[in-house]
């Protein structure tokens, strides 16, 4: 009897979510029909008519719709891995000064993530465009050709980077940091307290023991944590709009103002996210079952 209870609620939730299903498409068609737009992808060969201040590759106004796309998202991908790369570097260093013994670190570190995590991100990227840069006189600070920053961005050894770009990566970088910093003294603090005796009973130095014997351990359970904050600093991304920069939601709402796209641009958008959501994904679980087939015990 309660198997049978079991089958038909199985049976009302999937016949409540194709109805829905249903429903919006029904919706969705009616819409296309009404504004006589239908729903096709050949207007990405169209020229796009817009000027994009950052562009990887090369990129004119008479190029297409599909071009601007790819440059949008090659922004995007640029911004998201950089800042990927930095926020795990801060955000280790965090989580360690958290576990430390050192009094000052611990406090400053407690303090950083305190602020940075109840904070909006969106204020934090209008703080470091607004303020951070465009505060900036034109040589705030220069170092012969070697590094330079000002109200255009940053210079660093050849490269330059525009102040949209530099107030993006620093503001999801730190962002994210503080959140990683909480994943990683998390984890450290999972491992059992007889693991921190054993290897001090060995006479290895607490920094050694740390890096051989406490952070293997520690990491099966700071890759899944590790992984939400990589999928919410992607998804994140997308308030590039804010401060004016090119990435791919950018362009994709510029487009659906001069035509009127916005499903189509919509279904782009979310393809473009959900791989690559999915391949940081899989890429983090790969990682996770070679950390756990290597885990390091002390008996």
């Amino acid at each position: 009897m309660k198997r049978n209870k079991g089958i038909i609620f199985q049976l009302i939730i999937i016949l409540s979510f194709i109805s829905i299903f249903g429903f919006l498409i029904n919706n969705l068609i009616i819409n296309l029909i009404r504004t006589d737009l239908g729903f096709n992808f050949s207007w990405l060969l169209k020229p796009s008519s817009f000027a994009l201040a950052e562009h990887a590759l090369p990129y004119s106004p008479s190029d297409s719709y599909a071009w601007a796309l790819l440059i949008g998202w090659l922004n995007s991908l640029k911004v998201i891995f950089i800042s990927l790369f930095l926020s795990t570097i801060l955000g280790i260093i965090i989580g360690l000064s958290r576990t430390g013994k050192n009094t000052i670190l611990n406090i400053i570190s407690s303090f950083y993530i305190t602020i940075i995590r109840q904070t909006p991100l969106l204020l934090q990227l209008m703080f470091w465009y607004f303020v951070g840069f465009l505060g900036l006189k034109n040589n705030f600070l220069y170092f012969s050709n070697l590094f330079k920053i000002n109200n255009q961005g940053i210079e660093f050894f050849g490269l330059s980077f525009t102040s949209e770009f530099s107030a993006l990566i620093i503001g999801l970088s730190v962002f994210t940091s503080a959140f990683i910093g909480e994943v990683i003294r998390g984890g450290i603090i999972s491992v059992p307290k007889g693991q921190w005796e054993s290897f001090r009973s060995l006479g290895i130095s607490e920094s050694n023991g740390l890096i051989r014997v406490i952070i293997p351990q520690a990491l099966p359970a700071i890759i899944p944590g590790l992984t939400n904050q990589f999928l919410n600093l992607a998804k994140n991304s997308t308030l590039a709009i804010a401060i004016g920069y090119s990435d791919i939601y950018a362009i994709n709402d510029t487009i659906i103002n001069q035509t009127g796209r916005a499903i189509e641009c919509f279904i782009i958008l979310l393809f473009t996210f959900l791989i690559l959501n999915l391949l940081i994904t899989n890429i983090m679980e790969t990682i996770n079952k070679l950390i756990n087939k290597k885990k390091i015990y002390i008996n």
